[in-house]
């Protein structure tokens, strides 16, 4: 084999090796991007499976919130229950529709859950605005307290000034649907502050509650008000009545059922048809 042959044949052989390394590392290299492409691709799934359990993890506490106080909330997430707590101050207030049921007569049963439902919302809107917390509806009538959370919670004013919104809303809200010939609704709206003890109870369907003779006092704060009015307790009256822009009706001392007769009070802004 002359010289020529044989470096023609070693020059073969180094192009084959070099294309041997090149396939090698074309191999290699396609190898780390199907590995990293698989981890990426883990990643991606396990990042967007993260970001769905933060998602209905977010739903559920807004659900819950929608339901409890925030501190309650909290404290059912941490110990799995909440205890019951006692409050020296809370104002609670009821409202209640007159004459619910001969309207609910000239209304479909769809109409008239609408009409309630967009009342309470209003109702929701005024007092969330005002930190008061929603207890609870029943029927046609609402019920909300200030206080509940301690130096945090919203004053007696707060929730005065709520109720009178509240009536605002309602005599507007009449006005206009009697411009459209659909009836509307007048409302009474009653106030008492004192203590009361606040907790959950049950287990299926759970509910925040207050409890305690004062939530009794305000209730019949409502039954015995008039409507387009709120009536105050003498106990509200004495945390209110310095405030400035705010006018009261004394009524003297009149007879509340099963509580014999209590001191009240009109309250209204000067100037107010209420």
């Amino acid at each position: 084999m002359n010289e020529k042959h044989a470096l023609a044949i070693e020059s073969e052989r180094s192009i084959a090796r070099e294309k041997s390394r090149r396939n090698g590392s074309l191999c290699a290299g396609i190898g780390v991007l199907l590995v990293a492409g698989g981890l990426w691709n883990q990643l991606y799934r396990t990042r967007k499976a993260k970001r769905a359990v933060e998602a209905e993890r977010a739903v559920s506490e807004g659900l819950l919130l929608n339901i409890l106080p925030a501190e309650v909330a909290q404290e059912l997430k941490i110990k799995g229950h909440a205890d019951a707590k006692h409050y020296d101050e809370a104002t609670i207030l009821f409202t209640d529709f007159k004459g619910f049921t001969a309207i609910s007569e000239r209304l479909t049963a769809r109409e008239l859950v609408d009409e309630l439902n967009e009342c309470f919302k209003a109702f929701d809107h005024i007092i969330t605005a005002r930190g008061i917390e929603k207890i609870k509806t029943i029927g046609d009538a609402y019920m909300c307290a200030g206080g509940l959370a301690g130096t945090k919670g919203s004053s007696p004013l707060q929730v005065v000034l709520a109720a009178l919104e509240m009536q605002d809303y309602m005599v507007k809200r009449k006005s206009e649907r009697a411009l459209h010939g659909l009836p509307g609704f007048d409302m009474r709206v009653g106030i008492h502050t004192g203590p009361v003890v606040a907790g959950m109870v049950g287990v299926k369907k759970f509910q925040y509650d207050i409890w305690g003779d004062k939530v009794n006092i305000a209730s019949r704060m409502e039954s015995s008000g008039e409507v387009g009015q709120v009536n105050i307790s003498e106990a509200t009256y004495t945390l209110v009545q310095v405030t400035l822009g705010l006018r009261f009706t004394t009524r003297g001392k009149v007879q509340a059922k099963g509580k014999g007769e209590l001191e009240m009070y009109f309250v209204s802004r000067p100037g107010s048809p209420i």
